[in-house]
């Protein structure tokens, strides 16, 4: 199937960039495909031209295909998280009313101590506070409770979560219609750079390396084109391995700014991809090493674990059964494709496809067929660990 062409859609975020940079540098090339990307205005219109048949494959907020493995999001087809896009990534802003009042009590804005920021926004936060996501179904969502809840804050009676499309959070925040927002770059930093806001966190504060974006197929679409899925998955992993090379970095931010893919100057796309961030309209920087991940500690591979994660918390938000929840959610991010798609590569896979989450306290070397591969610290800010199934 030489030659074939797949549509592939994509929002304009940073962690994009394993899909532009396989289809501008040729890794896509390399395995027979081309990519054609299209650009979609918001998660849920993206979610639907998959679903749909409109596109064959999409950068997808990682809860959303387990969404819909729980009949949540309305009607659709299955869909299949076939590699992991990225690690991290989003960013927690506040408006400059509340950045002020966190000043006024003492706040250092650190930009790493994540139970230190909630507790100040917590005590500065009035009766309510609106926080916007970009998407119902979202790590975004899922961290911002998952944070404030730890911490004692009544998310379901003072947390009004607003959904919008990540280009239109920093107009919102100017406008007054939210408090606060978690949302993926460069779109926090259009806030700061506006002047409209403050970035108080990154969300690796909260879990040190959260799947933040997928690459979805549909099922049936994954199992009657699997040499493509293949094909892709190669692409997307190779696009990956590039993008982690410090050497990559400048080319990547003048790829990703381009008028057809993000549409933004290079130097705001380049703090996502440095891990070098402007905070504040003060100028106030802050250094996040691994701030979004693209291959290091096998970012690329979709653990069962992380899917158990996402289900059980989500199913638990909505109030849906937690445990039926995790044993769809385990089904949906198919390691199984990824290992057979990387097979003959330089790959250095992990053996198991589930972790106990959260117990790495820093990066630590684990078993592999070539035994090379360390996993990245993967901490929950408040000391927990959560078990998966058995497999």
């Amino acid at each position: 199937m030489k030659g074939a062409t797949l549509s592939v859609g994509f929002m304009p975020l940073v962690d994009a960039a394993p899909l532009i940079v396989a289809q501008d540098m040729g890794f896509a090339a390399e395995e027979g495909i081309a990519l054609e990307l299209r650009r979609a205005p918001s998660w849920s219109s993206l979610r639907d031209m998959l679903s749909f048949g409109q596109v064959d494959a999409a950068h997808m907020l990682s809860p959303v295909p387990i969404a819909a493995a729980l009949g949540l999001g309305g009607a659709g087809a299955p869909l299949s998280a076939v590699s992991v896009l990225s690690v991290n990534g989003n960013v927690i802003g506040v408006s400059r009313a509340l950045e002020q009042r966190l000043r006024d009590a003492g706040h250092g804005f650190d930009f790493a101590d994540a139970g230190a920021a909630g507790r100040a926004l917590i005590a500065v936060a009035g009766d309510r506070l609106r926080i916007g996501v970009p998407f119902p179904f979202s790590m975004h969502a899922e961290l911002v409770v998952y944070w404030l809840s730890a911490l004692g804050y009544a998310v379901p009676t003072r947390v009004d979560i607003r959904t919008m499309p990540p280009p239109l959070m920093a107009e919102a925040i100017a406008a007054g219609e939210i408090d606060a927002f978690c949302v993926g770059e460069p779109w926090g930093s259009k806030a700061v750079e506006n002047g409209v806001g403050a970035l108080l966190l990154p969300v690796s504060a909260i879990w040190a390396f959260s799947p933040e974006k997928v690459l979805a197929v549909r099922s049936d679409w994954a199992e009657t084109e699997a040499s493509l899925t293949g094909r892709l998955i190669r692409a997307v992993w190779r696009a990956g391995r590039w993008l982690a090379d410090p050497d990559s970095r400048v080319l990547a931010a003048e790829l990703l700014s381009r008028p057809e893919h993000l549409d933004l100057a290079p130097d705001i796309l380049d703090r996502a991809l440095s891990g070098r961030l402007v905070i504040s309209s003060r100028g106030e920087e802050r250094a996040v090493p691994g701030f979004v991940e693209f291959h290091k500690g096998a970012a690329g591979f979709p653990w069962r674990s992380q899917a158990e994660w996402i289900g059980r918390h989500m199913a638990t938000r909505l109030g849906r059964d937690p445990e039926a929840a995790a044993r769809a959610a385990r089904s949906v991010f198919r390691s199984d494709l990824y290992r057979a798609a990387l097979a003959g590569t330089a790959a250095d896979l992990p053996g198991a496809s589930s972790k106990v989450e959260g117990a790495l306290m820093a990066d630590s070397p684990v078993s592999s067929p070539r035994g090379s591969l360390i996993l990245g610290r993967d901490q929950f800010f408040d000391g927990r660990v959560f078990e998966p199934l058995a497999e």
